[in-house]
Parts: structure tokens; C-alpha cells; sequence
């Protein structure tokens, strides 16, 4: 029992160095809550949050018609696999989630390219007209929800800013690898890294589908008969995941809307205990939309369950946790309101 022995030990040290000792101990105590067990290196649920990040952007490009590619550098960066994201803290303090597009093995600098998005919520033009080079970002990350697989074959298809996930994942396949692309967009204009993705695939592996030159894509003809282990990946506007969703069911989809993760499932009660309401939340609305409907001034910043802004404290019902944040100790007594829902048909927070 050495452990024992050492807590011991400690009841006994008085002074300087009992103090040293003592913050020694809850140090780590801290660092594992299962103490003396050791630390689960991931929890069972939920994820750790991530090491914030201060970059510096060093470099700032025109990469297609509204797409600006922002290179931020700094020093032993965690490392990254195709398919990642950061989580990007905007000069507001908004919370944003932009897909890696450099190089994994540039541990020096992460490489992020953003559209800007009339009529959106405003993070892309943030990003666009305050953020220039020499400014400094927080991050968050990276995460990585969207891997690449192995497979014997791939077929990817991306919709205009939709490229940036898919883009490493196609420089980092073996060659030889079976795969294709279809690439669709406004225009070829406004498609970025399309000299790119054309020279990856050779000949006959890449069809772009831009409106001002070839019309829609035809999904039909790229999803049938798909060969047996196929991996089908997507990544555009949500009209074009979900129409490749219809066609290819298995397909691994990466999306950063609002609401995409809120679901569409059945309705149910939420009691706002400390502010004596109660309200109704409806199937395919989230559990934040219908309190700020009676609390306009709850906080909340990413609304995809990522950033913990819009954390609350749950004192009765079951949680169907759907967030990309919380560890299993969290979970235990509280919820990201902007994505995760009641279990059953109420719930009861402390607000």
C-alpha cells in the first residue's frame, strides 16, 4: 500500500515543507478524480476541453472570389489528422468552427480558409474585415469528427467552401488509392483550391460541377453501384448533404450549422427553476432558442456544443447529451443547452 502510506506521511510534515507537500497532493488529487486510481487518459463520454491557443495570423489570401486563407503560426502546435477543425474565438468573442486545410505535418502553423457568408451570422465577416495580417487569434483544438477511414475506395463530394476537410484528405492518400471527387459551385471563380484538386486527380477523377459552366451535379450517376466498403464522404450546404445522404445512406458528413446537431426529435418540458417558468421546447427546436425565447439575455456563443458558453446546471430529468465539450463529471449535473435535449419528457434547470 505505498499510496496509503504516503497520505500517511503527509499528516505528520508541519511547516514549509508541509505545504509544498500538501499542494503536491492536491495537485493530484485534482488531476485524478478516482485518486489513487489512475487518471482515465479520455473519459468514458464527453471530451476534455482543448488547450487554448494565441496565434499570430502571418499570412492573409485571396484564394477565390470571397475566400480569404488565413495562415496562423506559433510554436510546437498540436498535431492534426485530415478531417479536423479549430475552434476559432472571433474578435466579438463569437465562437466559430473553420476546417484545417494545410499540411498536417507543419507543426508550425495551422492553415484555415473562410467564406465570407451574406445574410449569416456574422463570424465570416469578422473574420474577413477585422481580422488582417499581424493580428492575433484564440483557438480552440483541434478536433477531429470528420477522420478519414481506411477503405478499399473513396468518393468525396464538396461544395464550395466544403473543400477545406476534404482537401488533406486527398494529398494524404497512397498512391494507387481508388477515389473520386466531385466538386460543385457557384462558379469556377468562386471554387478555391481548384487548380489544386485538378491537379490531384489526374485524369478523370475530379468532376466539377460549376453552375456557370456544367449546371448541378448529377449525384445519381456518382453514388450508384457503389463497390462493396466504398467510404462516401460530404461536406457543402446542407441541401447537398442531405441529398447525398438520401442516395448513399453510410455517408460521413461534416457540418458547422446551427441546429444541425439540435436534432429533430420529439417535444418536451424544461423548468426554469430559480425564474419559475415553464416552458415547452418543440421537436426540432433547441432547449437555448426556447429559453432565450423567455430569458433573451442567456448567454451562449457557438450554439453547436462546442464553446461551453451556454453550460447550465441540471437538477432534475435525464440528459441526452449531444455535445463535443463536456467531461463524464460534468455531464453528471449539467448540459450544453444549445444542442443536448431531455431523455424523457422533462427537464428542470437551475436558471
Amino acid at each position: 500500500m505505498p499510496r496509503l502510506r504516503t497520505v500517511v506521511a503527509v499528516a505528520g510534515v508541519t511547516g514549509a515543507a508541509g505545504t509544498l507537500v500538501r499542494r503536491a497532493l492536491r495537485r493530484r488529487v485534482q488531476g485524478s478524480p478516482l485518486w489513487p486510481l489512475p487518471a482515465l487518459e479520455e473519459p468514458v463520454s464527453g471530451r476534455p476541453r482543448s488547450r487554448v491557443l494565441r496565434l499570430a495570423v502571418t499570412a492573409r489570401e485571396t484564394v477565390a472570389d470571397g475566400v480569404v486563407l488565413l495562415r496562423l503560426e506559433g510554436r510546437e502546435l498540436p498535431r492534426w489528422e485530415p478531417g479536423a477543425h479549430l475552434d476559432v474565438v472571433l474578435p466579438s468573442g463569437a465562437v466559430r468552427q473553420y476546417s484545417l486545410c494545410g499540411d498536417p505535418a507543419d507543426t508550425g502553423a495551422y492553415t484555415i480558409a473562410v467564406r465570407l457568408v451574406d445574410g449569416g451570422r456574422g463570424g465570416s465577416r469578422e473574420l474577413h474585415e477585422q481580422v488582417l495580417e499581424g493580428a492575433e487569434l484564440e483557438l480552440r483544438g483541434p478536433r477531429n469528427r470528420f477522420p478519414l477511414v481506411a477503405a478499399p475506395g473513396y468518393v468525396f463530394v464538396a461544395g464550395g467552401i466544403g473543400v477545406t476537410p476534404i482537401l488533406p484528405m486527398l494529398r494524404s492518400l497512397p498512391e494507387g488509392t481508388s477515389w473520386r471527387l466531385l466538386y460543385g459551385g457557384r462558379s469556377r471563380a468562386s471554387m478555391p483550391f481548384l487548380d489544386e484538386v485538378e491537379r490531384l486527380g489526374g485524369s478523370g477523377r475530379v468532376t466539377v460541377a460549376a453552375e456557370d459552366e456544367s449546371g448541378l451535379p448529377d449525384l445519381d450517376a456518382l453514388l450508384a453501384d457503389l463497390p462493396a466498403g466504398t467510404a462516401v464522404y460530404c461536406c457543402g450546404p446542407e441541401g447537398l448533404m442531405a441529398a447525398v445522404a438520401e442516395r448513399a445512406p453510410g455517408v460521413r458528413l461534416e457540418r458547422f450549422t446551427p441546429g444541425a446537431a439540435a436534432g429533430g426529435d420529439g417535444a418536451f418540458e424544461v423548468e426554469l427553476r430559480r425564474s419559475g417558468r415553464t416552458l415547452t421546447v418543440e421537436a426540432g427546436q433547441s432547449v437555448l432558442a426556447a429559453v432565450r425565447a423567455e430569458l433573451p439575455d442567456t448567454v451562449y456563443s457557438c450554439a453547436q456544443g462546442f464553446c461551453g458558453t451556454c453550460q447550465q446546471r441540471v437538477l432534475e430529468g435525464e440528459v441526452d447529451h449531444r455535445d463535443e465539450l463536456l467531461t463524464d463529471g460534468e455531464r453528471g449535473d449539467s448540459m450544453l443547452i444549445c444542442v443536448s435535449r431531455a431523455r424523457g419528457d422533462r427537464i428542470v434547470l437551475d436558471m
